[in-house]
């Protein structure tokens, strides 16, 4: 037994002499090339270049056909090529949409497409018929109008969503300023919507869609043999002209800082990008330590440069990042995030402070060491997916990258060090010459000169086009709101518009509402009666989602998730302020602050556009120059120090008892976007009250 003891304690000794100080990082091991399985490439006769990763442990297999033509600029029918790629799967000459998508479920398979490629996975027993679908559409899409107008719909809606959105009118102007006339910056907006029909689509897909200079990824459960076979029987006979290459421009660079605003009318945030192009392509022997630098400053999560100083330190933000996009068609660098209108211009401040220091001094060993671990680990479980196999070969002959270039990825990370890192801070990056893009308030707009090379701030519309300047109105609040009454009444005086309107006692409007987030049709249900009292109920599948009722001294709110709940005081004060058949006629005698704030230009067309201020709370109507209608109105809404808008646009105007009434209505709330069609319009009719009760 003490002979024991005494070994365990020579054991404990030995152990406690040797432990590791573990306040001191590890020094990396050499990092070794990897052993990567070629995949194997071979080309067709009509020119696609077939990229093969055999893996046989799932009897799965995918087909990703890439086409080969550079970008398009697009100029006024922007959005082109996406409109193309959301039709692709609107059905062939053999098969409608929904005959399509029934055989792709029936075989469990997935078949998609996009602006510039197909892509089919299934199990291999269903390789055929995959095949022979996948193939169907590449050969015979035909675009039903039906499908176009569609789709073109779906886009209206989305860019009533995009409108109100900060962080896509960030990224509109963050393309439109570092690539101006690149097809980077071929943003659509309802303008280049319009433009577009449906022979545009055919033509482009005809002119893309071609095996010239075509890329076929196989992956999965699948021979070579199988392989060239499958190719052969199902794309052997596919033909096309060129394909079409122009290498667009590497971007516009700033002499100085440049200011770049987009207004969004009552945002308590502001969205903030700072960014400049980079010359720089895929595969370039720079971006690998160009990677490491943007991980070290705001790439790489929680413990980076500009987290560490924004959010930990500063509390300007819940997160502040960095990203690096370098692409074959052009490269960018943009740092930024949301930050209250107090601190906007600080915010700028301290993210040009990070850019400055991170190209005057040398970056520490830490952080070095631990974006690289970072970097290395990400991409060692990349290695695991099949797919990625398939990427790098695909990657290395698009790119004419050399043949090892991802088998030396960890030894090249690994040799990366702070004095290339300093190099590459030296050679890419500036604090003077950025684009300062900024979405929100123009509350902050002031503050914002100083940053700008010349004291002038550019300001773009939510699409990146340059705005045009408000201009003032040639006629008063009262008279525009004069002559929209007498718009709606088809008079010309005051006194035999009144004499209209107090023939109307009541009314009500049935609208349908569809939107894309939503299976199944909306009733909504508006009414009015008499002086004062308003009700709306929105209901679908036999449930009331929500319903609202006031009658001049009291009301409700009702939604499914909190039930029915009583109108305060204040809520009471604000329906006061405007309410009425025409509301607009109440705001002076009710004392709803409004303003005429100018004429602004939309699409061509000149609106007159009238702000109303109801304490927290912002509106903005646009009423057609034109014809004085009202045709939108722009809600901005704050609650517990956080913003919502909505967006609602108003057409089709029918005269219904002597007065017009839209029959058309589109709400844009975030992300969701309702359209509706009036089913019903009656004045004057007997009006149910129970179903406000």
């Amino acid at each position: 037994m003490k002979k024991i003891f005494t070994l365990c304690f020579l054991a404990l000794g030995t152990w406690t002499t040797a432990q590791v100080d573990r306040s001191v990082m590890p020094a990396p091991t050499q990092a070794k090339k990897i052993n990567i399985k070629d995949s194997e490439v071979f080309t067709t006769a009509n020119g696609i270049t077939v990229i093969l990763s055999e893996n046989h442990k799932l009897p799965r297999v995918s087909f990703d056909l890439n086409m080969g033509s550079d970008p398009r600029l697009e100029g006024t029918k922007a959005g082109l090529a996406d409109m193309a790629g959301s039709l692709i799967m609107s059905g062939t000459k053999n098969r409608t949409k929904d005959q399509l998508d029934q055989e792709i479920d029936f075989i469990g398979a997935s078949l998609g497409a996009d602006k510039s490629s197909i892509s089919l996975s299934c199990l291999t027993k269903h390789m055929d018929k995959g095949l022979t679908l996948m193939s169907d559409v590449l050969f015979n899409a035909n675009f039903p109008q039906s499908e176009f107008e569609r789709i073109k719909k779906q886009n209206v809606s989305s860019l009533m969503s995009a409108k109100s959105d900060a962080g896509t009118m960030a990224q509109n102007a963050t393309v439109k300023i570092n690539f101006p006339n690149h097809p980077f910056s071929d943003v659509m907006s309802e303008e280049t919507l319009n433009n577009i029909t449906r022979e545009d689509v055919v033509s482009f897909y005809s002119a893309n869609f071609t095996p010239t200079g075509s890329y076929l990824v196989v992956v999965g459960d699948i021979t070579r043999q199988q392989t060239e076979a499958m190719v052969n029987a199902y794309f052997g006979k596919w033909t096309g002209g060129p394909v079409f290459t122009e290498q667009p421009n590497a971007g516009s660079y700033t002499k100085g800082n440049r200011v770049v605003f987009v207004k969004k009318p009552g945002a308590v945030q502001s969205v903030v990008y700072v960014t400049f192009p980079i010359d720089m392509k895929t595969g370039d022997k720079n971006q690998l330590p160009l990677t490491v630098l943007n991980g070290i400053l705001g790439g790489g999560g929680f413990g980076t440069r500009l987290m560490q100083n924004l959010r930990e330190d500063k509390a300007y933000t819940y997160g502040c990042y960095s990203s690096l996009n370098i692409t074959e068609d052009g490269s960018w660098m943009s740092a930024g995030g949301n930050f209250q209108n107090a601190v906007t211009d600080s915010a700028i401040e301290q993210i040009l402070l990070e850019f400055q220091k991170i190209t005057n001094e040398y970056v520490k060993d830490e952080e070095l060491n631990l974006t690289k671990t970072n970097m290395a680990g990400g991409f060692a479980r990349s290695l695991e997916r099949p797919q990625t196999i398939a990427r790098f070969a695909l990657n290395i002959i698009k790119n004419n990258l050399p043949k090892d270039y991802y088998q030396t990825y960890l030894q090249r990370l690994e040799s990366v060090s702070k004095e290339d890192v300093l190099q590459m801070a030296q050679q890419y990056f500036t604090a003077k010459n950025c684009n300062i893009i900024v979405v929100g308030n123009e509350e902050v707009f002031e503050k914002l000169k100083r940053f700008d090379a010349d004291g002038k701030i550019e300001v773009l519309d939510p699409f990146g086009n340059v705005m045009k300047d408000t201009k003032p109105a040639d006629i008063t609040a009262a008279q525009l709101i004069d002559n929209y009454v007498f718009a709606l009444t088809g008079t010309t005086s005051q006194k035999a518009a009144a004499k209209k309107l107090k023939a109307i006692k009541n009314f009500e409007r049935v609208y349908e509402l569809k939107g894309d987030q939503i299976p199944f049709a909306l009733k909504s249900t508006e009414i009015f009666i008499a002086p004062t009292t308003e009700g709306q109920k929105l209901e679908g599948q036999g449930m009331v989602f929500q319903k609202s009722f006031y009658d001049g001294k009291a009301g409700f709110t009702f939604n499914m998730q909190t039930g029915k709940t009583e109108l305060t005081a204040e809520e009471l004060t604000s329906k006061a302020k405007s309410n009425g058949i025409i509301p607009e006629m109440n705001y002076v005698k009710n004392g709803l602050a409004h303003e005429l704030v100018g004429i602004e230009n939309m699409n061509g067309v000149e609106y007159y556009v009238l702000k109303t201020v109801d304490g927290k709370n912002e509106s903005y109507d646009y009423f057609n120059k034109t014809t004085f209608m009202k045709e939108k109105t722009i809600n901005v809404m704050t609650r517990d120090g956080e913003t919502m808008e909505s967006t609602i646009t108003f057409g089709d105007f029918k005269e219904v008892n002597g007065m017009k009434f839209a029959h058309s209505i589109t709400q844009a709330v975030g992300p969701m976007v309702l359209s509706g069609t009036v089913t019903s319009i009656t004045v004057n009719g007997k009006i149910d009250m129970k179903v406000f009760e």
